[in-house]
């Protein structure tokens, strides 16, 4: 079927970066754009009036844990390792995968009503988030994140590593590509060297994409040193972790020779600005990556770090406290922020036909209100999605050309049975 959505501003990608329609028309072919701009197509099958609209990229959320929407306000207040390791674990240990899916579900609700298209998830159970994500028509690389508390463990003996090996062989590419299969390693303080070397040959063997969480925290980065005499990316590095495809979520405290690292080992960073700050984590050093040529995505990092999924809340966070942190109102640019929050976060995730609004590209695509008082006057669009827009702004959300969320109403999600489901979920672990 050929749709087209009609009258509608369009924040588009051209030649020189982002370009905009003011009412314009967009054309999508099944699941496919094939006509954006200022005249009136006259073939296709169905007309969506979107006066009063802007359409943008679809919101790409590269660093998340979706099932901790059930964990929500869990150990608010304290430090990364305590707020781990005493609040959040001991819970973890208790859901069940009915409980997993549940949270899942709930955090696809909030991440499509507020504009994201695709996310990239790291948590155990990953089979039932990836059922969640075929049933609901969104985008996601999902991964079984690799851990050892046993440094007398075989590594062949590793539960997680089989377990990771077997999601990728069970789901890969699984419903027309939408879904595909990162690997992962949770962290250097969660996992021993043999493992991650072992693991690091796997991910080579099947040209995988690996996800990490590197150099977060201060005692994070400074034990590493400690124990290694290696930094977490050098030591990443030294077992092979960066020969293939990698992607490394936070690098608050790398350094600079960290940073040359990533570059020539093609590492991409997600900056998680609202996690960052609410663990006292620090500002990664975003701008020096851009300059460096690093690819940076953004995420929300999990709702119990948060505590949301509005990528458009993150975008306006990371557009604004370097300038804050530097002391300088040009460090960030709102054409370098969306770029972040869209095309970078498509290109992490190994989805080359998706983060843009341009002809042959996939149809991901949100559509935000522009008759609020917030969005008035539109004198400058990028600034007015970097530092205007809202979460609650999204009036569709589209994947594949498939409309998942309409003016409130969600097309392959009921909200009733999630809320039940979660209900649940939480009356049995919080018992």
């Amino acid at each position: 079927m050929k749709r087209l959505y009609a009258n509608c501003d369009i924040l588009s990608t051209g030649k020189n970066g982002f370009e905009y329609i003011k009412n314009g028309f967009l054309s999508v072919n099944g699941d496919t754009i094939d006509y954006i701009g200022a005249e009136k197509p006259t073939d296709f099958d169905e007309v969506r009036d979107m006066t009063g609209t802007m359409l943008i990229p679809g919101l790409v959320n590269a660093h998340t844990h979706t099932p901790m929407t059930l964990l929500r306000g869990v150990g608010s207040d304290l430090p990364l390792q305590s707020w781990l390791f005493d609040s959040v674990f001991p819970i973890e240990d208790r859901l069940t995968p009915s409980a997993i899916r549940a949270g899942t579900e709930l955090a696809l609700l909030e991440m499509l009503s507020t504009g994201t298209t695709s996310f990239t998830d790291m948590y155990m159970e990953p089979r039932e988030t990836a059922e969640a994500v075929l049933a609901s028509g969104i985008k996601a690389n999902l991964c079984r994140p690799v851990q050892c508390f046993d440094p007398s463990e075989p590594v062949e003996d590793n539960f997680r590593v089989r377990e990771s090996l077997e999601l990728f062989k069970a789901y890969n590419n699984a419903g027309n590509g939408r879904l595909k299969i990162d690997f992962c390693v949770h962290a250097e303080y969660t996992c021993t060297a043999p493992v991650v070397k072992y693991y690091a040959g796997f991910v080579r063997e099947n040209a995988g994409n690996l996800h990490i969480h590197m150099s977060e925290t201060k005692s994070e980065h400074d034990g590493c040193v400690q124990k290694y005499g290696l930094t977490p990316a050098a030591w990443f590095e030294s077992l092979g972790a960066f020969d293939s495809r990698a992607f490394a979520a936070h690098c608050v405290w790398v350094t600079e020779e960290d940073m040359e690292i990533m570059k020539r080992r093609g590492v991409s960073a997600v900056h998680c600005p609202s996690s960052n700050l609410k663990l006292g984590s620090g500002v990664a050093p975003v701008q020096k990556m851009l300059d460096m040529g690093i690819n940076v995505a953004l995420g929300t990092d999990g709702a119990a770090s948060n505590n949301n999924l509005n990528m458009l809340e993150e975008l306006h966070l990371a557009s604004v406290i370097h300038n804050g942190v530097y002391g300088d109102p040009t460090i960030m640019k709102p054409a370098d922020t969306v770029a972040m929050a869209t095309v970078n976060g498509a290109r992490l995730q190994g989805r080359g036909d998706t983060g843009e609004l341009r002809v042959g590209k996939k149809a991901d695509f949100a559509a935000l209100d522009l008759t609020a008082p917030h969005m008035r006057p539109n004198l400058d669009p990028l600034a007015l999605v970097a530092y205007s827009a809202q979460g609650s702004d999204v009036v569709m959300t589209v994947v594949d050309g498939n409309i998942l969320y309409d003016h409130g109403k969600f097309t392959t999600l009921d909200p009733d049975r999630v809320y039940a489901h979660v209900e649940k979920a939480l009356s049995e672990l919080y018992k």
